[in-house]
């Protein structure tokens, strides 16, 4: 396994959409495995493989207090999402030290395969819910701080590209 570099935004590899994964082989899971380590040595709750340049459908996601229910989510589909929303404070391991409230759906259902290549629904709710939909986005080519007004994004991109800047 490896840890793998993590772009910072507003890198704009950020922005590429992912393509499906084809074969879920070993390749693949070696990406899942190496996405895993890297997310909890981060340690974050969920990461996509296109926040570290890798730009297939692929995230990794485990909102468990006790770390060890790791989810992977293969060429992930939102089937619905519910009317109803609420307001998270998200965070992003691509904007590290921002955090701020984004409104999303509450209740999701999706469809994906796992790392066996076997296909799965999941319906969810709550943090759950908002961490499929933000690390969905990833694959999209959207960053969490895009839901924020432009002058939140604007301070954002300075104070980003300040800290890259002092590394």
């Amino acid at each position: 396994m490896a840890l793998l570099n993590i772009l910072n935004y507003p890198d704009s590899r950020l922005y590429k959409k992912a393509k499906p994964v084809a074969v879920v082989d070993e390749r693949i899971r070696q990406l899942v495995r190496d996405l895993a380590e890297t997310m909890y040595a981060a340690p974050g709750i969920g990461l996509a493989a296109t926040q570290v340049d890798v730009h297939e459908r692929v995230v990794v996601i485990d909102v468990s207090d006790t770390r060890d229910q790791l989810q992977v989510l293969i060429n992930p589909e939102l089937l619905w999402s519910s009317e109803d929303k609420k307001v998270f404070e998200e965070g992003c391991l691509s904007v590290p030290g921002i955090y701020d409230k984004v409104e999303r759906p509450d209740r999701v259902k999706m469809r994906a395969l796992n790392e066996r290549g076997e296909s799965f629904e999941l319906n969810a709710e709550g943090l759950l819910a908002v961490c499929i939909q933000h690390e969905m986005d990833h694959l999209l080519g959207k960053i969490f701080v895009e839901y924020l007004s432009p002058l939140k994004q604007t301070r954002i991109k300075t104070k980003m590209k300040k800290l890259m800047k002092a590394m």
